[in-house]
């Protein structure tokens, strides 16, 4: 029997909650959380018997850590709808569809097994941000709960509405053929279905669910799943090839010959497709993503701007959201689509569907129209390990560090900072277009670091450098995930 509820402040995380299961939260910690979600949506909501619609990924824990929050969201007085086994954005798509008040998703998307999390919002199409996080906290760790009579229901078949709702509308002329690798994570029963629904020709990888995650981490942003997608679309002479995250909330690229393209480049080029029909829009990306976005002639001619701005699923959105934003591109794959083309939330389905349309409405080859992009030499997301408890002081110096070069004048590489964005962390620019960028991880005990240049590979590896440099002086970074 469990004695006191354990659940660890720090896995209150900057726009949803994350722990290793059950090292850091149990049941009851869980229970609380609910108890704790229902009080907020209550506050917030004004209404004594709030909707939520729950939801849960395919992990073998998952539905008992469902269980758990739906009593404490039962007993502050929810009305909690249950759609089952389920990706994130059709948590998000079923509160417009069911009119909902709130929706709680449990999932810790691509961490490694062992880890659970709940994805939450209240305003349609919105998750919770640093705001409600904090408040979240607060409500839950002093116990500040609502009392109240809940009930729960099951909502059946709810896939097939979510799957029709994005099919029905997306029809493609052309016969794509396209690899859709799932890393055995919950996009499995719905990216194949779905884009198969649209008139592609589909090839599954990895499609079959497995909770053990028996090859690698189904994230998109992995080097093992980008390389085994790779091999696959080479073997069948595919078109394009799609990896979607254990939440289905992201999705990857790899081209017809095998390469794989940063979300970032994706983003661009959906960016430009949409530009000539949506004359004047705005787009959102965030700090990680590509400076192409700046100086881009087909967006400018187009009428187009974009707004760089805080990494996280959660801050883009809301960006997207407040600015009236076409859509908004992150790096790590979150791509958000405004209407009419969505309603503002992430799904990596529809990610990989603007691009099926990308395809259907250009008479090229994927790796021809990513070629008419400028060159840049762009390292992967890099993540040193960072104790969650330093993290945040450890980018704080830096910021400050990174100030002090600029007013200097101090050259890297031979060229003088030019500009010093610090709305995430901090990137830094140089006049040839080059930039580096460290910030903390909000998910995760590491810190985030990337660079790109579109004068040389060797420029890449040089700002990385002077980071590394600068990271290794503070005697407080571990190992990096992966490094260029």
């Amino acid at each position: 029997m469990e004695i006191s509820t354990k659940i660890d402040p720090y896995g209150f995380r900057e726009y949803d909650a994350r722990w290793l299961y059950e090292k850091n939260v149990n049941l009851l910690g869980i229970q609380n959380l609910g108890k704790g979600l229902g009080t907020q949506i209550i506050n917030h909501t004004k209404k004594n018997n709030p909707r939520i619609i729950v939801g849960h990924d395919y992990r073998s824990y998952s539905e008992e850590i469902k269980l758990a929050l739906k009593k404490g969201l039962i007993s502050t007085g929810c009305f909690v709808e249950d759609i089952g086994l389920s990706l994130s954005p059709m948590v998000y798509y079923a509160q417009f569809n069911l009119n909902s008040d709130a929706v709680a998703m449990v999932t810790a998307s691509h961490n490694e097994n062992g880890w659970t999390g709940v994805k939450m919002g209240i305003k349609k199409g919105l998750t919770h941000a640093p705001e409600e996080m904090k408040e979240l906290k607060d409500i839950t760790l002093n116990e500040k709960f609502i009392k109240g009579k809940g009930s729960e229901k099951e909502i059946k078949d709810f896939q097939k509405i979510y799957k029709y709702d994005l099919i029905h509308k997306n029809k493609i002329s052309k016969k794509i053929k396209a690899v859709v690798a799932c890393g055995n994570g919950t996009a499995g029963i719905f990216a194949p279905d779905i884009l198969r629904g649209i008139g592609c020709e589909v090839i599954e990888l990895d499609c079959k669910l497995d909770w053990s995650f028996p090859k690698y981490n189904p994230n998109p942003e992995d080097m093992e799943m980008l390389h085994a997608i790779s091999k696959t679309v080479k073997e069948n002479n595919a078109d394009i090839g799609f990896g979607f995250d254990g939440d289905g909330d992201r999705c990857g690229v790899i081209d017809n010959k095998g390469n794989e393209i940063f979300s970032d480049k994706i983003g661009l080029l959906i960016a430009r497709n949409l530009s000539s029909n949506h004359k004047g829009s705005k787009f959102v990306v965030d700090v990680k993503s590509t400076g192409l976005f700046n100086t881009d002639e087909v967006l400018l001619n187009n009428g187009c701007k974009t707004m760089y701005w805080k990494t996280g699923h959660s801050h883009i959105k809301r960006k997207v959201n407040t600015e009236k934003a076409l859509a908004g591109f992150e790096k790590s794959g979150h791509f958000f689509f405004n209407q009419p083309l969505g309603y503002g939330y992430d799904d990596g389905i529809n990610s990989a569907i603007q691009v099926c349309h990308l395809l259907d409405n250009q008479n090229k080859k994927m790796s021809e129209i990513i070629n008419e992009l400028p060159i840049t030499y762009q390292s992967p997301t890099m993540a040193p390990f960072c104790k969650d408890e330093e993290k945040y002081q450890v980018v704080e110096e830096l910021v400050n560090q990174v100030k002090e070069i600029k007013d200097n004048k101090t050259k890297v590489d031979g060229q003088e900072i030019e500009e010093v964005l610090t709305v995430n962390g901090v990137r830094f620019s140089f006049n040839d277009g080059s930039w580096g960028l460290i910030r903390a991880s909000s998910n995760k005990p590491s810190l985030v670091v990337v660079t790109e240049s579109p004068t040389s590979d060797e420029r890449k590896k040089k700002i990385f450098e002077f980071i590394d440099e600068l990271l290794q002086k503070t005697g407080k970074i571990g190992e990096y995930d992966q490094k260029i």
